[in-house]
C-alpha cells in the first residue's frame, strides 16, 4: 500500500475559539478558506489513489478549495468525535464543573467513547490499506489523533499525543515493515502559522 495522508480541516469559528466541535456541521472561517487554499498549492504535486472526506462541512470545503474536491468520495467513518454534551464548550468551561476534566481518560456524557471513535478510525485505516496508492484522508483533529495511534498500534487513548492543527498536513507510511509517521503537522508555506511553536 501507499501512504496515507491525513489533512485536518481549516480554521472555525469553534476551532478558533477552543470549543469542542463534534458533529455542528460550521462552516470555514475566511482564514480557514486561505488555510484550505494554501494546502492547494501543496497537494498539487501529488496524485492520490483515493480522496476520502468527512461529510461535514469544514472537512468538504477544506478538500474543495485544497483541490481534491473533483475526486473525493465522502466517509462518515471520518466524523469528528461526538462529544455529546459537551458538544460546543471548551475544555475550560467542562473543568469548571468537573475539575480535572480531561477529554482523554474522562470521555463524554452521551457521544462517543475513545474506543468508539478508534472503531471508527480502524475502518478507515482498512479501507485505506486495500487501496493500490497514497490515500488522502480530510477529516478532525481528534479523530486524526485517534487514527495515528491505531496507525502505530497504539491504544486510541495514546492519540492525545499528537498535536493538529487547523489545515495540517501529516503522512503515515512505513519503513520497512514498521507503520511511521513520515511527517506531522506541516503547515504549507504562506498560510496563518501562530499557532505553531
Amino acid at each position: 500500500m501507499g501512504d496515507i495522508w491525513l489533512i485536518r480541516h481549516g480554521e472555525t469559528e469553534w476551532s478558533r475559539s477552543g470549543r469542542h466541535t463534534g458533529r455542528t456541521d460550521l462552516p470555514l472561517t475566511a482564514e480557514g478558506e486561505k488555510q484550505a487554499e494554501h494546502l492547494r498549492r501543496r497537494l498539487a504535486r501529488h496524485a492520490f489513489a483515493q480522496v476520502l472526506t468527512s461529510p461535514l462541512q469544514r472537512a468538504r470545503e477544506t478538500c474543495s478549495l485544497a483541490g481534491l474536491g473533483d475526486v473525493a468520495v465522502v466517509d462518515d467513518d471520518l466524523q469528528e468525535w461526538d462529544y455529546g454534551a459537551f458538544e460546543g464548550r471548551t475544555s475550560a468551561e467542562i473543568q469548571a464543573e468537573i475539575p480535572g476534566w480531561n477529554l482523554w481518560t474522562h470521555g463524554v456524557h452521551g457521544g462517543e467513547s475513545v474506543e468508539q471513535v478508534g472503531a471508527r478510525a480502524e475502518r478507515c485505516l482498512a479501507r485505506a490499506r486495500a487501496v493500490g496508492g497514497d490515500v488522502a484522508l480530510i477529516s478532525h483533529g481528534h479523530f486524526l489523533r485517534v487514527l495515528t495511534a491505531r496507525w502505530l498500534g497504539l491504544p486510541a487513548v495514546d492519540g492525545r499525543l499528537f498535536a493538529l492543527d487547523p489545515a495540517s498536513l501529516s503522512v503515515l507510511g512505513h519503513e520497512h515493515a514498521a507503520s511511521v509517521i513520515r511527517l506531522w503537522n506541516e503547515i504549507p508555506a504562506g498560510a496563518d502559522s501562530e499557532t505553531q511553536p
